[in-house]
């Protein structure tokens, strides 16, 4: 999980930093990014794509790669900025923004998908890079929990769509509230939902 942190290390860079996202699909709530940087040779056989790990073990992981992490940088994408520039391009906003968060500035990046970001800094992107690198994984990992801490904090505001349970996700019980009450501010209107026969009223519940 660290050969291309290795491959990275031989060619003379020294604060590689991985870079991945949480969060595209859902039809509420932001996308998050992070990155981060861990010191040379790092490994840790636990550490893997987030979505291969259940809830508690991602809870765990954070807190160690938060504890051995050289530097950790979080970036926010919120629904209104996904429907005015679109998910791709606020996922690579969240992206970048995670990066510039980060407290020593990466010399190298390694980043999840098939794009780069418009950062002065030599970068690979990796298709599946979150079972690849051990930096991405853990970004991938930090970029979840963080995600799931800010739906958790949406549930108290609008508990009527349960977002502790499904944190955003079209899971059926979502769909059919959707149905039944419409959106409130923080669902992404522009998922095209009133094809799927859900109220476009916009609650602004507080």
């Amino acid at each position: 999980m660290n050969t291309f942190e290795k491959l990275a290390y031989d060619e003379g860079y020294r604060s590689i930093a991985g870079v991945d996202e949480a969060g595209r699909g859902p039809l509420a709530g932001p996308v998050v990014a992070a990155a981060v940087i861990f010191p040379p040779e790092y490994q840790n056989s636990e550490i893997n794509d987030s979505k291969k790990l259940t809830a508690r073990k991602r809870d765990e992981l954070y807190k160690v790669i938060s504890d051995n992490a050289i530097a950790v940088g979080v970036g926010v994408a919120e629904a209104d900025v996904i429907d005015r520039i679109n998910i791709l391009r606020a996922s690579l906003q969240a992206m970048y923004d995670a990066v510039l968060e980060l407290s020593i500035p990466p010399d190298f990046l390694l980043i999840d998908g098939l794009y780069t970001l418009a950062v002065n800094a030599p970068q690979k992107a990796l298709v599946k890079g979150d079972s690849l690198s051990v930096s991405i994984a853990a970004a991938s990992i930090i970029a979840k929990v963080s995600r799931d801490r800010i739906m958790e904090m949406y549930h108290r505001q609008f508990p009527q769509y349960n977002f502790l349970q499904n944190k955003g996700y079209g899971t059926a019980e979502h769909r059919k509230i959707l149905q039944e009450i419409g959106m409130c501010k923080i669902h992404r209107r522009s998922f095209h939902l009133k094809n799927k026969g859900i109220h476009q009223t916009l609650l602004e519940w507080s």
